[in-house]
């Protein structure tokens, strides 16, 4: 009798188990289909979800920033680029979504340090970082002149 509960519960977690790990899955999938399909507040309620079950999950905060920056929410925006950057310090989009923020800002101390970080780390958006260092150089002397 012992041996058949035991072998219940087993099988029973198990099974829980597996679907809380498919189910953070499904809330990212999900989550992502809304964002592609422009319907951002229902994504961010799965990505939302996919955290609560992944905390660490970096493209769920990655996701969340770019649904902020949609809407202009900057804090946020930083506030989930932040995260990703903890969990993921080498996400070249998250890192160049910060720089954007901090060139806005006019912080370019802040945009320079992330360059160095971006230009250790860039894959496929390379030439952005190019693009946002040509911007910043053509700020800073107007900075300086004032």
């Amino acid at each position: 009798m012992i041996k058949i509960f035991k072998l219940t519960l087993l099988f029973y977690l198990i099974i829980n188990f597996l679907n809380i790990s498919s189910s953070n899955e499904n809330f990212f999938n999900e989550g992502l289909k809304f964002y592609k399909d422009k319907k951002y507040e229902e994504a961010r309620f799965m990505f939302e979800r996919s955290i609560v079950f992944n905390p660490k999950d970096s493209n769920s905060y990655l996701y969340l920033a770019k649904i902020y920056n949609i809407e202009e929410d900057q804090k946020k925006e930083e506030k989930n680029l932040e995260a990703t950057l903890l969990i993921e310090p080498d996400n070249e989009e998250a890192i160049l979504m910060s720089m954007k923020i901090a060139l806005e800002k006019s912080n370019y101390s802040k945009v320079k340090d992330l360059s160095k970080t971006f230009t250790k780390v860039c894959k496929e958006l390379c030439d952005e970082n190019k693009d946002i260092l040509e911007t910043l150089s053509n700020l800073e002397p107007k900075n300086n002149e004032s």
